[in-house]
């Protein structure tokens, strides 16, 4: 794949990603509409979770949000976001012990990818569990991610603009009385065609993975 400077014509066809990728930091930041896409299957049949809420009411809860760009290694961004700062950047937030963001994006030749990795504290299991049905029941068409969390959910959509595919995935994970949120997505812009779903799918999960292993080496109250 060549590999060139981005000229005007190049530019001009990134916009839309640009404005669906910050769609998806609007997700990540709380409750946001979501564009009109088509839904794709996402590739897990795996049980849904016996209740969808907390079961650790004994365990310790989380007393602040982790360093969110710390949260992810070197080998994941370069393996998910190609050509990307591994450092990151995190987003301001008007209350870092309770919320924050970092994203990564990068353009590698005609390849485009976005991912942001967000973490939430609530005031206790049950309001994250509140939040966390209420988030989910605005993304239908996903499954259930098992053995992460004490509740995960994720969906990938597709979307298509100016001929243009995008194709998003978002991860929900609830954690005692955390939130924490993965969007990712890609573009191609020489085919126009977006990554697989399995592709977002899988790499969206490795990253919540990621991110909860991240937040549960943290702070607890």
């Amino acid at each position: 794949m060549r590999t060139l400077s981005l000229p005007l014509a190049l530019t001009a066809r990134i916009s839309p990603v640009l404005v669906l990728a910050g769609a998806g930091w609007a997700l990540t930041s709380g409750p946001a509409a979501t564009p009109a896409v088509q839904k794709d299957p996402t590739p897990q049949s795996a049980a849904e979770s016996p209740s969808g809420t907390s079961t650790a009411a004994a365990v310790k809860q989380y007393a602040a949000a982790p360093a969110p760009c710390a949260s992810m290694s070197a080998a994941t961004i370069k393996s998910l976001v190609p050509g990307a700062k591994t450092a990151g950047k995190e987003i301001p937030s008007t209350d870092t012990a309770l919320r924050r963001t970092c994203s990564w994006n990068a353009l590698k030749g005609y390849d485009y990818r976005w991912l942001d990795v967000s973490f939430e504290i609530t005031e206790s299991a049950e309001a994250a569990a509140k939040s966390y049905k209420e988030n989910i029941s605005e993304k239908s068409g996903g499954g259930s991610v098992p053995g992460v969390g004490d509740a995960g959910y994720s969906v990938v959509n597709l979307a298509t603009e100016d001929k243009q595919q995008t194709r998003e995935g978002v991860v929900m994970i609830q954690a005692s009385n955390a939130l924490v949120t993965v969007t990712y997505n890609g573009s191609d812009f020489e085919s126009k065609k977006a990554p697989s779903t399995d592709e977002i799918n899988k790499g969206a999960i490795k990253a919540a993975k990621e991110a909860v292993a991240a937040l549960e080496g943290g702070q607890k109250a």
